[in-house]
């Protein structure tokens, strides 16, 4: 994983000068799908405000079957006090189809699988009672215009600390349904600016009032290098129901940085 993130990292600043594209092929649109036989490689280094000296590195790396069906690859590794604590949190693996997408709207199905910290809590590796194992089932799709697209998500997720472990009475089974949605503004040849917010509702034994759900908010601003790169910063915001009808917000804001390249 630390070689393909670099190599993403290289590439995007492997540039000498060239002037962004009228029409961006990868420039940070929530509904970009990579061509046939194209690779798609987005890699992000983040913190959050409150505990600056912890860091995450992240890599997501797709690849085009068709025009229409992409395959993805997605981890990412932590560190904390310069790397006296270190942990991989996550595999994810995720597919998408595209059933509608000759004209202006989109539409896509996805699903994915994960193994969700693997090493976080510094237990033997896939420890059962570490390890969480995530399916997701899902939809999204919107509307694509030449400056402007809108996109909406939903999700249906089940995880568990075994991988095939369907027994809902389980202590540690989680149903949990994401609603999110996304706007997208191309400003000009050069920059573009993104918002999001995805709402996680938690179905079944922890959805007491005070963890009903939660939103996580984002807002970024990318640069287009060319047609096929963009490096953009963010930042993100949480938003928990900690009792009947009261939310609060996380202290602090997270905050990062993305590279992004389409070859």
């Amino acid at each position: 994983m630390k070689k393909i993130a670099l190599t993403s990292l290289l590439a995007v600043f492997a540039v000498s000068g060239a002037q962004a594209a009228a029409k961006n092929v990868l420039d940070g649109n929530p509904l970009y799908m990579p061509q046939e036989n194209h690779f798609v490689s987005e890699t992000y280094l983040e913190s959050n405000s409150q505990s600056t000296n912890e860091a995450t590195l992240g890599e997501y790396f797709g690849y085009g079957i068709t025009d229409r069906l992409m395959v993805g690859l997605e981890t990412s590794v932590s560190e904390m006090d310069a790397f006296d604590t270190t942990s991989w949190n996550e595999v994810a693996l995720d597919a998408k189809y595209r059933v509608i997408g000759d004209g202006a709207w989109k539409l896509d199905l996805t699903a994915g699988y994960g193994v969700d910290a693997m090493r976080a809590y510094h237990t033997d590796f896939l420890d059962k009672d570490a390890t969480f194992y995530m399916w997701t089932a899902g939809v999204r799709g919107g509307y694509v215009q030449k400056d402007w697209t809108l996109m909406g998500r939903l999700n249906l997720i089940y995880a568990n600390t075994e991988s095939f472990n369907w027994n809902e009475d389980e202590m540690w089974a989680n149903h949990i349904v994401n609603l999110g949605f996304s706007g997208f503004w191309r400003m000009s040849d050069y920059w573009s600016g993104i918002v999001s917010a995805d709402y996680y509702k938690v179905m079944d034994h922890y959805s007491r009032a005070e963890a009903a759900g939660s939103w996580d908010l984002s807002a970024g601003l990318n640069l287009n290098i060319d047609s096929t790169k963009y490096v953009g910063v963010y930042v993100t915001k949480e938003i928990n129901h900690v009792s009947a009808g009261k939310w609060e917000a996380e202290d602090g804001f997270g905050f990062g940085a993305k590279f992004g390249i389409d070859f």
